[in-house]
């Protein structure tokens, strides 16, 4: 029944692409989706060493609801991002340390939640990728309903399951992997061409060029 259904998983993405995407930065991504793509609000609270990139296992709960995301522990895999669509309710945290510590356990990359968390001190201090709007104390229901791997909207941004989902400082970006190797190629372009200015700032030959 639609609002209370678990799909099966897709494909995870290709490694290889991921590996790349993770030396990526989510402000040149989104540079070169039009600028429109990416989830708005969300930061991250873990400590950021790097970037996140994965694939999106997708959740919709009720708000301040996290039954799903209970169920949806017994079938992440290795190399997912667990994305949350929690209707950007910030009245009750979704997850906390536990709940991320044993997605990284079974082998998530990560969790993005359009909603809030708990246990904020003990997620800045690990490295396992975590995004919100905010931390909060009081915690969530357990009474569904609730859908996975389905279509969501995190922070405005549409993610369906199997996107390849980025984050950093900066915030998150989603992106369909049927453009992955085109994205990809538009945005080490871009990397080059921002080297090639900042060098010509520190050498003081900067002649006024600027990115569209």
């Amino acid at each position: 029944m639609i609002g209370n259904r678990v799909l099966p998983n897709v494909a995870l993405a290709d490694p290889a692409l991921i590996e790349a995407f993770r030396s990526t930065s989510t402000s040149i991504i989104s540079d070169n989706l039009a600028r429109l793509s990416g989830a708005i609000g969300l930061r991250p609270f873990h400590k950021v060493v790097g970037a996140m990139a994965g694939t999106a296992f997708t959740i919709k709960v009720a708000a301040g609801d996290n039954m799903m995301i209970h169920k949806a522990m017994d079938l992440i895999r290795p190399g997912d991002v667990v994305v949350v669509d929690g209707d950007g309710d910030t009245s009750r945290a979704l997850v906390g340390d536990i709940i991320t510590t044993l997605a990284s356990s079974r082998g998530a990359v990560g969790f993005v939640v359009d909603g809030a968390i708990r246990d904020a001190g003990a997620i800045s201090r690990s490295e396992f990728p975590c995004f919100a709007r905010t931390a909060i104390h009081r915690g969530p229901y357990k009474n569904g309903p609730g859908e996975i791997n389905v279509p969501i909207s995190v922070g405005g941004m549409v993610v369906q399951p199997g996107d390849i989902v980025v984050g950093d400082e900066d915030g998150v970006v989603a992106f369909p992997q049927n453009v992955a190797s085109d994205l990809l190629t538009a945005v080490r372009a871009q990397e080059k061409k921002e080297a090639a200015i900042l060098e010509s700032i520190h050498s003081g030959t900067y002649k006024g060029a600027y990115l569209k």
